[in-house]
């Protein structure tokens, strides 16, 4: 296998914890619309899944006032939600770790939001690419997104690694041959499995020894 060069994250559930905005934000939607909060699997889909997906499932039952609640969807400020992120603890150490030898990204289902996510978070210069589901044409589990961030740096799938925290994310993994470091999820078929990212830090893939010199290619 060769040298990790590149290390790929997930946004929701692995950078941040963001569960309870996505619940904040889509209930927000069911409720304007005369509708109860979502379901557990409603809410685990739409953690997973980009915004135009996620609202056409939780409004399935309601297909009448889906062009409506999309519409709606698109204006509405996401600030006011950003309060119920919660930055994933030990993860500026880790990229400021990282970042001495490995390009970073982000392949994340997120959409019109994430730069405000990264400014907020004060994470906007901690990544070298930021793929959205609005950057590609097949957002998660396609591969296309991670393709495109390894184009774009001129890697292979196996100087890359990948960490997702859902099936979504396994799927997207696999499809582009890269590996996966199951973010809190034993549940996941992964190469490896953390509970954080000190965790991660101590996997053989990030010891120093391991990695030989220049592995930016800056």
């Amino acid at each position: 296998m060769s040298r990790l060069r590149l290390v790929v994250f997930d946004c929701d559930g692995v950078l941040f914890d963001s569960r309870e905005a996505n619940r904040q934000y889509y209930d927000h939607l069911r409720k304007t619309f005369g509708h109860p909060p979502m379901t557990e699997d409603e809410l685990e889909y739409a953690h997973s899944h980009n915004a135009v997906l996620s609202t056409r499932h939780i409004f399935r039952h309601w297909p009448e006032q889906l062009a409506r609640a999309e519409s709606y969807r698109a204006s509405v400020d996401y600030s006011p939600y950003l309060r119920y992120m919660v930055m994933e603890e030990g993860l500026l150490e880790f990229l400021a770790d990282i970042r001495k030898d490995c390009l970073t990204a982000i392949s994340t289902n997120r959409t019109t939001t994430m730069p405000a996510v990264l400014e907020m978070s004060g994470l906007d210069a901690c990544f070298d690419l930021v793929v959205t589901a609005l950057d590609v044409e097949n957002p998660k589990p396609h591969p296309e997104a991670l393709e495109k961030i390894l184009g774009h740096f001129g890697l292979q799938a196996g100087e890359a690694v990948y960490i997702g925290d859902s099936e979504v994310d396994r799927e997207h993994a696999a499809a582009a041959g890269v590996r996966l470091i199951a973010f809190r999820n034993p549940r996941l078929t992964a190469d490896y499995h953390v509970r954080s990212f000190r965790e991660v830090a101590r996997l053989p893939l990030f010891q120093k020894g391991r990695r030989g010199p220049n592995s930016r290619g800056d």
